[in-house]
Parts: structure tokens; sequence; C-alpha cells
């Protein structure tokens, strides 16, 4: 089996050779339980990512993936260990770091316009009336959606939906994007179509992105390193590949290659090795 770590990537603490944009050190979460015992999640996670570096995260269910971006995101606090973002330590949400949810948590009464418009004045207070709209502008045309600017959600698709989320997470300019699944409420057809469009938005927009996902084949296709984690309780990172293809990326050609049946058998390979019953 080829390697595919080219950086020298510590594959069992995921630690870059130099300081990354985040930085995870020896994080553990874990949950009190009746016996006054604790419930580990988490165990002694270690990772760094770089400031425009896209990363995906697998692991079965139980593993912890999506309490490690919580914990990235601010919505919950670690045991022990850091987390820090540009230097920073993270302690509760912030701007710099959006969340894209899977089920789009968009507001029914607001229109696709004012969904995007509502974080836009919420976080960028100091821009003026103008520049507001510029922005909100900017970012529907970026997701395609100008023509759908003065909907409904209820009156959109699932895969418009999720777009709206999307350029709401981006207008406020984040210095990091964390995805949650973002494309599993998607059919097969929708959701290849919106991996695209993500993707060509990160490669003309650079940023640090941390997505959590069950699709080996999502993770290839979109990212620069995927995280296999462990089982949990105590999950814990148990390898990590660096994926060998540059961007902008061509799926077909991609899925061609001998290298992608490669990683992708060392994915699928490791996670049948860690196969467990689902929580």
């Amino acid at each position: 089996m080829m390697e595919y770590t080219s950086l020298p990537i510590n594959t069992q603490t995921g630690v870059l050779p130099h300081p990354g944009f985040l930085e995870i050190e020896n994080l553990v979460k874990s949950y009190p339980t009746p016996d006054k015992s604790n419930f580990v999640v988490l165990d002694g996670v270690n990772l760094t990512i770089g400031e425009d570096e896209y990363i995906s995260v697998i692991g079965h269910s139980g593993c912890g993936k999506s309490t490690l971006l919580k914990i990235v995101a601010g919505l919950e606090k670690a045991t022990s260990g850091s987390v820090r973002l540009d230097g920073k330590e993270i302690y509760k949400p912030g701007a710099e770091r959006m969340m894209v949810f899977q089920n789009y948590s968009l507001l029914p009464w607001l229109t696709v316009r004012e969904n995007i418009r509502l974080a836009v004045d919420e976080v960028l207070k100091n821009a003026n009336r103008a520049e507001k709209i510029s922005i909100v502008n900017e970012h529907l045309a970026m997701v395609n959606l100008t023509a759908a600017a003065d909907k409904y959600p209820d009156e959109i698709s699932g895969g418009m939906k999720q777009r709206v989320g999307i350029a709401r997470a981006l207008a406020i300019r984040p210095k990091m994007l964390l995805m949650d699944e973002p494309f599993g409420a998607l059919d097969a057809l929708t959701r290849g179509k919106l991996q695209r469009q993500v993707l060509d938005i990160w490669e003309n927009n650079r940023q640090a992105v941390m997505m959590i996902t069950h699709d080996v084949d999502e993770a290839i296709y979109m990212s620069d390193r995927i995280v296999l984690m462990t089982n949990g309780p105590a999950a814990n990172i148990g390898e990590i590949l660096e994926v060998p293809f540059e961007h902008p990326r061509d799926r077909a050609a991609m899925r061609n290659s001998k290298e992608y049946f490669e990683l992708r058998n060392h994915a699928l390979n490791f996670l049948d090795r860690y196969f467990a019953q689902d929580e």
C-alpha cells in the first residue's frame, strides 16, 4: 500500500511540522455519569490545520467527531487540553468560526436575502447600509441564488437551502468554516452538484475548513487531508491521510486514477477494522 503523507505528519497525532492556524492539543472530553465516574468521548486528540486547508473528519457513529467540531465552534467546552485559533484560545462561539449544519437552520419567516442579511447585521455592525447590501448580494451571487433572493425557505429546494446556509456563514468573513455533514440530507444528484459548488467557492476564496462526513468519496473529492477517528468511547485520531490531488479537481479524472482507488480502499479498510455497532 502506498503512503499518502507527503508532508512529515505524525499520523497518530496529526501535528504538522510548523505551527498551525487551528491547533488542538491533548484534547479530552468527558461527561460525568451517575456512578460518579467519567464517560470519556475524546481522549488525547492532537491536530493542527492550516489557514487555507480543507480537512474532513470521518469515523463511525459515537466516535466523537461532531463533539470535536462543536468544541472547535465553542458550543461545547473541552474537559482538558486546549484549542487555539490563530494563537487565541477558544472558550466560546465567535464570528471568526461559522458553522454550517445538516438541517439548514434557516428562519422560515425570512426570505433568502433576509436570512443572510440577519447574520451580516449581527456581526458586521460597523458596515453601513450600502456595504451590507453589497455583501449580501455578493454572497447570493457566489452561491447562485440571486434569482431566489426574495423567496422563503419553504419555496426552495433542500440544496438551495443549504447554499443559503453556506452564503450566510461566508458573508460575515469568518476565518474558519465548520461543516457538520452539510450534504447528508440531500439526494445523491443534488449532493454531488452542491459539493462541486462548495469546492468552487473554497478554491476561489480559500480559508480553513473542517468538515464532518460519513462519505469517503466526498472526503477524497473535497479535502486536502482526511482524519480517520477510532471508535468511541475514548476515541482518538487513528490515522491521517494526505489526499494527493491538486486543486481545482476533476471528479471523473480522479475516480479513474490508481491513486484514488488505493486511497479509497485504504480509508475503507481502516473503517472496517474499527467497525462496531452504531450507537
